[in-house]
Protein backbone atom coordinates (compact mmCIF):
# COMPACT_ATOMS: atom_id res chain seq x y z
CA UNK A 1 0.00 0.00 0.00
CA UNK A 2 1.08 3.47 -0.66
CA UNK A 3 0.97 6.24 1.70
CA UNK A 4 -1.54 8.46 -0.03
CA UNK A 5 -3.90 5.50 0.26
CA UNK A 6 -2.96 4.53 4.27
CA UNK A 7 -3.86 8.18 4.15
CA UNK A 8 -6.67 8.31 2.71
CA UNK A 9 -7.90 5.52 4.31
CA UNK A 10 -7.22 6.79 7.72
CA UNK A 11 -9.08 10.70 6.66
CA UNK A 12 -11.89 8.29 5.52
CA UNK A 13 -12.08 6.80 8.65
CA UNK A 14 -12.13 9.73 10.96
CA UNK A 15 -14.64 11.41 8.66
CA UNK A 16 -16.86 7.96 9.22
CA UNK A 17 -16.16 8.65 13.14
CA UNK A 18 -17.35 12.22 13.42
CA UNK A 19 -20.42 11.33 11.16
CA UNK A 20 -21.03 8.61 13.64
CA UNK A 21 -21.32 10.74 16.59
CA UNK A 22 -24.42 12.39 15.39
CA UNK A 23 -23.42 15.38 18.14
CA UNK A 24 -23.12 17.85 14.85
CA UNK A 25 -24.73 20.78 14.05
CA UNK A 26 -24.39 24.72 14.06
CA UNK A 27 -24.33 26.95 17.10
CA UNK A 28 -26.07 30.49 15.96
CA UNK A 29 -24.83 33.05 17.65
CA UNK A 30 -26.44 33.98 21.09
CA UNK A 31 -26.69 31.64 24.35
CA UNK A 32 -25.36 28.02 24.19
CA UNK A 33 -25.58 25.31 26.79
CA UNK A 34 -22.55 22.82 26.56
CA UNK A 35 -22.35 20.54 29.30
CA UNK A 36 -22.47 21.85 32.63
CA UNK A 37 -21.93 25.16 31.11
CA UNK A 38 -23.57 28.44 29.71
CA UNK A 39 -22.14 30.89 27.41
CA UNK A 40 -22.57 33.72 25.48
CA UNK A 41 -21.25 33.77 21.71
CA UNK A 42 -21.30 36.60 19.61
CA UNK A 43 -19.97 33.90 16.21
CA UNK A 44 -21.86 30.87 14.75
CA UNK A 45 -20.30 27.88 14.80
CA UNK A 46 -20.00 24.38 13.39
CA UNK A 47 -20.25 21.62 16.38
CA UNK A 48 -18.86 18.35 16.21
CA UNK A 49 -19.94 16.55 20.22
CA UNK A 50 -18.14 13.61 22.06
CA UNK A 51 -18.56 12.54 25.10
CA UNK A 52 -17.28 15.39 27.38
CA UNK A 53 -15.55 17.18 24.71
CA UNK A 54 -16.36 19.24 21.78
CA UNK A 55 -15.09 20.60 19.19
CA UNK A 56 -16.28 24.15 17.52
CA UNK A 57 -15.29 26.22 14.38
CA UNK A 58 -16.04 28.42 12.37
CA UNK A 59 -13.88 28.30 8.65
CA UNK A 60 -12.66 24.32 9.64
CA UNK A 61 -10.42 23.40 12.06
CA UNK A 62 -7.17 24.04 10.14
CA UNK A 63 -8.40 27.88 10.68
CA UNK A 64 -10.14 27.76 13.81
CA UNK A 65 -11.01 25.78 16.66
CA UNK A 66 -12.53 25.99 19.84
CA UNK A 67 -11.74 22.53 21.89
CA UNK A 68 -14.77 22.53 25.20
CA UNK A 69 -13.22 19.46 27.47
CA UNK A 70 -15.73 19.26 30.22
CA UNK A 71 -15.18 17.32 33.89
CA UNK A 72 -11.74 16.18 33.58
CA UNK A 73 -11.18 13.73 36.31
CA UNK A 74 -7.46 13.24 38.35
CA UNK A 75 -5.37 11.25 36.72
CA UNK A 76 -6.56 11.88 33.19
CA UNK A 77 -5.01 13.46 30.37
CA UNK A 78 -5.55 17.25 30.17
CA UNK A 79 -7.14 16.36 26.46
CA UNK A 80 -8.62 13.30 27.53
CA UNK A 81 -6.97 11.29 25.95
CA UNK A 82 -5.58 8.40 28.15
CA UNK A 83 -5.37 8.08 32.04
CA UNK A 84 -1.73 8.20 33.83
CA UNK A 85 0.37 5.43 33.70
CA UNK A 86 2.67 4.65 36.07
CA UNK A 87 5.47 4.74 33.46
CA UNK A 88 4.65 7.79 32.56
CA UNK A 89 3.93 10.07 35.95
CA UNK A 90 5.26 12.99 34.32
CA UNK A 91 2.54 13.70 31.52
CA UNK A 92 0.42 16.15 31.18
CA UNK A 93 -2.34 14.45 33.96
CA UNK A 94 -4.89 16.76 36.01
CA UNK A 95 -4.75 16.28 39.82
CA UNK A 96 -7.26 18.08 42.08
CA UNK A 97 -6.03 21.42 43.39
CA UNK A 98 -3.52 22.14 40.39
CA UNK A 99 -2.29 25.86 41.07
CA UNK A 100 -2.94 27.63 37.70
CA UNK A 101 0.59 27.49 36.60
CA UNK A 102 0.25 23.82 36.96
CA UNK A 103 -2.86 23.35 34.72
CA UNK A 104 -1.08 26.08 32.43
CA UNK A 105 1.91 23.85 32.23
CA UNK A 106 -0.18 20.44 31.76
CA UNK A 107 -1.82 22.23 28.52
CA UNK A 108 1.36 23.36 27.75
CA UNK A 109 2.50 19.36 27.28
CA UNK A 110 0.04 18.26 26.16
CA UNK A 111 -0.45 20.59 23.07
CA UNK A 112 3.46 19.58 22.31
CA UNK A 113 2.21 16.10 22.64
CA UNK A 114 -0.13 16.63 20.07
CA UNK A 115 2.31 18.07 17.74
CA UNK A 116 2.69 21.58 18.29
CA UNK A 117 6.19 23.28 17.92
CA UNK A 118 7.10 26.36 20.12
CA UNK A 119 4.22 26.19 22.25
CA UNK A 120 4.34 28.94 24.73
CA UNK A 121 1.95 30.66 27.27
CA UNK A 122 1.64 34.12 28.23
CA UNK A 123 -0.71 36.96 30.46
CA UNK A 124 -1.38 34.14 33.25
CA UNK A 125 -4.18 35.27 35.26
CA UNK A 126 -7.28 35.05 37.20
CA UNK A 127 -10.76 34.88 36.22
CA UNK A 128 -14.53 33.74 37.34
CA UNK A 129 -16.93 31.67 35.41
CA UNK A 130 -19.80 33.24 37.32
CA UNK A 131 -18.87 32.85 41.30
CA UNK A 132 -16.26 30.09 40.28
CA UNK A 133 -12.59 30.84 40.36
CA UNK A 134 -10.69 29.97 36.98
CA UNK A 135 -7.76 31.11 35.16
CA UNK A 136 -6.89 32.59 31.48
CA UNK A 137 -3.96 32.71 29.33
CA UNK A 138 -2.87 33.18 25.85
CA UNK A 139 -0.37 31.01 23.96
CA UNK A 140 1.58 31.33 20.52
CA UNK A 141 2.33 28.18 18.84
CA UNK A 142 3.38 26.58 15.62
CA UNK A 143 1.73 23.62 13.96
CA UNK A 144 3.41 20.48 12.48
CA UNK A 145 3.69 22.30 8.94
CA UNK A 146 5.21 25.83 10.74
CA UNK A 147 2.32 27.67 10.71
CA UNK A 148 1.97 30.37 13.54
CA UNK A 149 -1.24 30.46 15.77
CA UNK A 150 -2.09 32.38 18.45
CA UNK A 151 -4.95 31.24 20.78
CA UNK A 152 -6.71 31.98 24.06
CA UNK A 153 -7.25 28.98 26.99
CA UNK A 154 -9.70 29.17 30.34
CA UNK A 155 -10.26 26.77 32.69
CA UNK A 156 -11.67 26.31 36.17
CA UNK A 157 -12.02 23.42 38.53
CA UNK A 158 -15.56 22.58 39.94
CA UNK A 159 -16.30 19.50 42.20
CA UNK A 160 -12.75 18.28 41.65
CA UNK A 161 -12.64 18.09 37.94
CA UNK A 162 -11.47 20.49 35.73
CA UNK A 163 -13.10 22.30 32.22
CA UNK A 164 -11.11 23.52 30.05
CA UNK A 165 -11.57 25.65 26.66
CA UNK A 166 -8.94 25.83 24.08
CA UNK A 167 -9.18 28.44 21.40
CA UNK A 168 -6.48 28.68 18.82
CA UNK A 169 -6.49 29.88 14.86
CA UNK A 170 -3.60 31.02 12.26
CA UNK A 171 -2.25 34.26 13.88
CA UNK A 172 -2.01 35.27 10.56
CA UNK A 173 -6.14 37.01 9.78
CA UNK A 174 -7.66 34.72 11.79
CA UNK A 175 -7.01 35.02 15.23
CA UNK A 176 -6.95 39.11 15.18
CA UNK A 177 -10.31 38.70 13.52
CA UNK A 178 -11.88 36.29 16.44
CA UNK A 179 -9.88 37.54 19.32
CA UNK A 180 -11.99 39.58 20.78
CA UNK A 181 -15.33 37.88 20.67
CA UNK A 182 -13.51 34.54 22.06
CA UNK A 183 -12.88 36.63 24.65
CA UNK A 184 -16.09 37.75 25.28
CA UNK A 185 -17.26 33.95 24.77
CA UNK A 186 -14.77 33.28 27.61
CA UNK A 187 -15.76 36.32 29.89
CA UNK A 188 -19.56 35.20 29.79
CA UNK A 189 -18.72 31.25 31.07
CA UNK A 190 -20.88 29.96 33.80
CA UNK A 191 -21.41 26.53 35.72
CA UNK A 192 -25.03 25.79 35.79
CA UNK A 193 -26.76 23.23 37.78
Amino acid sequence: MTRSFVRCVLLAAAFALVAGCGGNRLQKAGTAAVFDLQLETQLDWARLRAPRQEQWTIDGTPLNQLMILSRIKPSEHVFLRARERSWRPDGPWYRTGMRPDEVRDIVLDGLRGAGWANVEASQLRPVRWGGTPGLRFQLDLDNPNGLVYRGLVTAAERDGRLTLLVWIAPAEHYYGRDAEAVGRLFDSLRFVD
